[in-house]
């Protein structure tokens, strides 16, 4: 960025007052943090001295000074939230300036990129009690996870809460696909293999395909089957962030990038067939899965074998029992995604879920 460095005016800042305040006639560190805040998903407002606006340096929910402008706010008032951002360091007389305007944090640049960028996302996106995560799980294949992941997300966002449903299956053929959105334009998996560090919540979200009221991150149609580790904690602590409700469909296989996503976790829920051969498999599930998630229950898929019930197949896996899960045959024009029927028993069950379940996290 090249040039003198304009006032942003009130109407501007009236819609970027989610992000920091910027103050620095430094071009070449304007286009420096104008680049971590668009990786944080945050919009600045950016002053080469202390806002004409009253209330502008006050309000502000974070304020990034540069060294170039220290002069120029020294009279401003005494708040928390003030970094002082500079680029020498071997300059010890920072510390003397920090002083002067009152400044929490010394930030050289690049060295203090990583933690600028979580600090801008914090104030840009709130920092409030994170979703409700649920992880369903099959144990076995073709137990119906899938299906009921997308019920229980399709429930949670008719509730009028905010809900992404999560794929992170990458052999289960797209969740996309079972809602009816293959087609709808967003970002899947493969866009996000890349990702390091923190990854903007609201970003993030409005990337992502909107289908019934949701946001679904899904996996697209190419070669692509997985996704590094890191990338994947940073998109799920990115998903969970803005609060509301997460539904992950998981895979039975617990491999690293698995494991990153049961960590975030709150509650899993294994969905097994009523059947011998299901339950010996949902065995081994569980075992692998309970090594990292802690609350793990189950729901039972009739029919049932001979000599089976819900709370048999609860003793045998020694779990919580969730409760039957109800079969509800799919629409035959393919228009509504599982659960989207508000009164069928599918959508009722998962009502009754979300109900206690968030009565337990006390929401």
């Amino acid at each position: 960025m090249a040039g003198a460095i304009t006032h942003v005016g009130p109407d501007v800042a009236e819609e970027r007052r989610s992000g920091p305040l910027i103050v620095t006639e430094d071009a070449e560190l304007l286009d420096d943090l104008l680049r971590l805040c668009a990786a944080a998903g945050a919009r600045p407002e950016v002053h080469p001295g202390l806002p004409a606006r009253r209330g502008g340096w006050e309000a502000a929910p974070l304020v990034i000074v540069g060294d170039d402008a220290v002069r120029r706010v020294r009279g401003a008032a005494r708040r928390r939230g003030v970094v002082l951002v500079g680029r020498d360091q071997d300059d010890s007389g920072v510390w003397r300036r920090a002083v002067e305007i009152g400044a929490d944090h010394v930030l050289m640049l690049p060295d203090g990129e990583r933690w600028l960028v979580d600090r801008i996302a914090d104030v840009a996106e709130g920092v409030g009690r994170p979703a409700l995560t649920v992880g369903v799980i099959g144990g076995r294949g073709g137990a119906g996870a899938s299906t009921l992941a997308c019920a229980l997300a399709v429930t949670s966002a008719r509730e009028g809460r905010r809900t992404l449903l999560v794929d992170a299956d990458p052999l289960g053929g797209g969740l996309d696909v079972l809602l009816g959105g293959e087609t709808t334009a967003g970002l899947r998996w493969p866009a996000f293999a890349a990702s390091r560090g923190r990854v903007g919540g609201g970003a993030l979200e409005e990337s992502l395909p909107e289908l019934h009221a949701l946001r679904v991150l899904s996996w697209d149609r190419g070669d692509t089957v997985s996704v590094p580790p890191q990338a994947v904690r940073a998109v799920l602590a990115a998903c969970r962030r803005r609060g509301g409700t997460v539904v992950v469909d998981l895979p039975r296989r617990v491999d690293e990038g698995a494991a990153e996503i049961l960590a975030q976790v709150d509650v899993g829920v294994l969905v097994i067939p009523a059947e011998l051969r299901a339950i010996a498999a949902a065995r081994r599930v569980a075992s692998a899965v309970g090594m990292v998630l802690g609350d793990l229950r189950i729901a039972v898929r009739g029919p049932y074998a001979p000599g089976l019930d819900d709370r048999e197949v609860a003793r045998l896996l020694g779990l919580p029992l969730l409760g039957e899960v109800p079969h509800e045959p799919p629409p035959r024009d393919g228009a509504v995604p599982p659960g989207g029927a508000a009164r069928g028993p599918l959508a009722r069950f998962c009502a009754a879920f979300w109900e206690r379940a968030l009565a337990e996290a006390g929401e």
